[in-house]
């Protein structure tokens, strides 16, 4: 792998205050769902004008058999599959699952993949025009005044019900499979939890059945990063053309450090400076300029006020809360399940997966993802992957319905 981009980040142009998705830029794959009426929240109150952002590959069976529903993690997108085009900034990030002979086989699965809600890629999250909100007074909202900081909380049922309401809209009753890793982990099991019927088989890679303390303890850092930026601007930052990119910048990079391994970290970049850099001197050791790029990476193409709303709603998932303890709530699952750990994942460790595992009773044993990479390593070791999907798809492959035109 590479330890510095191809263009170095200080000859791009400086990022934008939100690398968000926003209304007259390029749509690229996306299609979007509307829901009809307000969503309530299990926080109070209710959101309206709710909208997600959703891609599809394939093509759904006359009998609606086929749909798979995947479901990305906290920086994620709905662009699973597919190249670096107008609208869609980075290529798909699960690009080896997804197409014709591949563990999602497009020939025979549909597959939809929606931005989440609270997201910042077309999906209505923080940068989204506020229905009834006006014209910003900048002059430089596109379709209207963002939400901004009113914002509301939102936790992953939410998130899962908004998720539902696009299932009915495609028609799809059920599922064939749920499969979501990290965040979509958690909202993955949120479906079976809150949906069995309409879960076909259920695929939980690398997260828990509730945020642990220390989830929390490094999510509170990030937040605080983002928050204590003077450009956070209690989130009305948006039309002002001064974002929290520091605050978001050193929040990625704290993130990225526990989403990795310490012996990968070491065998890459051990204690050797960034070029003719001196770290005696003010330069930066290579670690340090890898985890620049990925800061500079993030800050183009995402918000940081979805940053703290996505992040918020994953310290608040608990599967267990109001249906009597996680027990009681994973005894809900009736779907076919399998649920995989990384074992070098220092943020969301294989006792997690275990325990998900032995609660469900429709599980089988937990399934371990062997990777040098640590969290990642359930988007990077998609071979591994996709064997566990084509085994709990192949129990209900359809016939064939054909290509997507």
């Amino acid at each position: 792998m590479s330890t510095v981009p191809a263009t170095p980040d200080h000859a791009l142009p400086p990022p934008a205050a939100t690398g968000a998705w926003r209304e007259g830029d390029p749509v690229g794959r996306r299609r979007w769902y509307a829901a009809s009426a307000p969503l309530p929240l299990e926080a109070g109150g209710e959101l309206p004008g709710v909208r997600l952002a959703f891609e599809t590959w394939g093509r759904l069976a006359p009998d609606r058999s086929n749909a798979v529903l995947v479901l990305h993690a906290l920086t994620g997108d709905s662009h699973v599959a597919g190249p670096v085009e107008p609208g869609h900034p980075s290529p798909g990030w699960w690009n080896a699952l997804v197409g014709p002979g591949r563990a999602l086989d497009t020939d025979h699965w549909f597959v939809v993949a929606p931005n989440v809600l609270g997201g910042c890629q077309g999906s209505t999250g923080p940068a989204s025009p506020r229905p009834g909100g006006g014209q910003s007074g900048s002059g430089r909202s596109r379709g209207g005044r963002p939400w901004g900081g009113a914002f509301p909380f939102l936790t992953q049922r939410d998130q899962v019900a908004a998720e539902a309401g696009l299932a009915d809209a495609l028609g799809i009753d059920r599922w064939a499979l749920v499969l979501g890793g990290s965040m979509g982990g958690m909202r993955a099991v949120e479906w079976a939890v809150s949906h069995p019927e309409r879960t076909g088989a259920l695929l939980l890679l690398a997260t828990s059945a509730e945020a642990s303390a220390e989830h929390i303890a490094w999510a509170d850092i990030q937040l605080r990063a983002i928050r204590d930026d003077p450009h956070w601007q209690g989130g009305d930052y948006h039309d002002t053309g001064r974002g929290p990119l520091a605050g978001l910048g050193l929040a990625r990079r704290v993130a990225h450090v526990t989403y990795r391994a310490e012996p990968e970290l070491q065998a890459r970049f051990g204690r050797l400076p960034q070029g003719a850099e001196d770290p005696w001197h003010g330069g930066r050791y290579r670690v340090a300029s890898y985890l620049d790029h990925h800061a500079d990476k993030l800050n183009r193409r995402f918000d940081a006020a979805s940053y703290v709303v996505l992040t918020e709603a994953m310290n608040a998932h608990d599967v267990g809360r109001g249906r009597g303890g996680t027990r009681a709530a994973l005894a809900r699952v009736t779907a076919p399940t399998l649920v995989a750990g990384v074992d070098s994942d220092r943020l969301y460790p294989l006792a997690q997966q275990e325990r998900l595992a032995a609660l469900i009773p429709s599980a089988d044993r937990v399934r371990v993802v062997e990777s040098a990479y640590g969290h990642d390593g359930f988007l990077i070791e998609t071979e591994q992957v996709g064997t566990m999907v084509r085994e709990l798809l192949a129990p209900s492959a359809p016939t064939r319905p054909g290509r997507d035109p």
